[in-house]
């Protein structure tokens, strides 16, 4: 089978049987369009001709033109993929991706918001349909540690705001159940109300379908509001708060783990919470976390204090 026939089909793999995201699929599309162009520019016809001393000299090769370690390690992962999938069907005889290594890439901390900013930031006023409505937004989002994909996806009826709970539609098309603190759920109630009793552009009011079934924060057309509409929101929000540090859904999210972390020292719980699928990507907030308990230690240790 040809280099783009089986590309093909893997790609239908991922959007059909994976059910993978849209930004998932664009990844995936850019890094094996890269992978075959160098499988063309080299004479390989078929996937199978391809060993892992080639493979090898594009991930030397892709590293020595400058790209990143983390998007070198990103094309590598889509590569592991694609091989390890061509094996399973029998159109290779071995994977060449097989033990193969990126460069490492230095370990990059989050930054957080500590409790205090994070405070000064969701206490949005709520004057108004747009405040009532951004004050739900952010509320939610340190309550609950959503992405910003899963917020904008929530439907009224993933809400249980008597229980204190959200059904979120994840990576991986996994749902989980998350709590909803109470002060997420008094602003979601008055951003309720406030959408039902008011039929204009934005709010689920114009939407003739049942209000369950109605985007929770709908966009101007009514539909679903965009992950990059809710980007610059934030950011404007994280201006008029007087909060000067570059605010993003993400960091919101990365705020919420750490806080719940530092308050609970529960790792496993605070990997389902996120819903992340591996604990060693949570494991990252543990280190956030000690570099709080260093900082404690140095202003406090006597020991630890510099000599002036």
């Amino acid at each position: 089978m040809g280099l783009d026939a089986a590309l093909s089909r893997f790609l239908d793999h991922l959007a059909v049987e994976k059910q993978a995201s849209v930004h998932t699929l664009d990844a995936y599309r850019r890094d094996l369009a890269a992978l075959r162009a160098w499988a063309e520019g080299h004479g390989f016809i078929a996937w199978g001709d391809i060993d892992g001393l080639a493979l090898r000299g594009l991930i030397a090769d892709e590293h020595a033109r400058g790209l990143s370690p983390p998007s070198v390690q990103r094309r590598l992962s889509a590569c592991r993929a694609l091989f390890r999938w061509l094996l399973k069907h029998g159109d290779i005889a071995s994977d060449p991706s097989a033990g193969l290594r990126g460069p490492k890439a230095p370990r990059k901390l989050p930054q957080v918001l500590d409790a205090d900013e994070m405070g000064q930031l969701v206490e949005v006023p709520d004057d108004g349909p747009l405040g009532v409505r951004d004050r739900a937004m952010m509320e939610l989002f340190y309550s609950s540690g959503l992405r910003v994909s899963e917020l904008c996806g929530l439907r009224w009826g993933d809400l249980d705001l008597a229980a204190g709970e959200v059904r979120v539609l994840g990576k991986g098309r996994k749902t989980r159940i998350v709590p909803v603190g109470r002060q997420a759920r008094d602003a979601l109630s008055a951003w309720a109300a406030a959408a039902a009793a008011a039929p204009q552009a934005g709010a689920p009011g114009v939407d003739p379908s049942p209000f369950a079934a109605r985007p929770v924060f709908p966009g101007r057309d009514g539909a679903t509001i965009t992950p990059r509409a809710v980007q610059k929101r934030v950011r404007e929000l994280a201006m008029r708060q007087g909060v000067w540090k570059r605010v993003h859904p993400h960091l919101l999210r990365h705020s919420f783990a750490t806080h719940v972390l530092e308050s609970s020292g529960d790792l496993r719980g605070v990997q389902e919470l996120l819903g992340h699928a591996n604990i060693a990507t949570t494991q990252i907030y543990t280190h956030l976390d000690f570099q709080h308990l260093a900082k404690v230690y140095d202003g406090a240790h006597p020991r630890a204090k510099r000599k002036p």
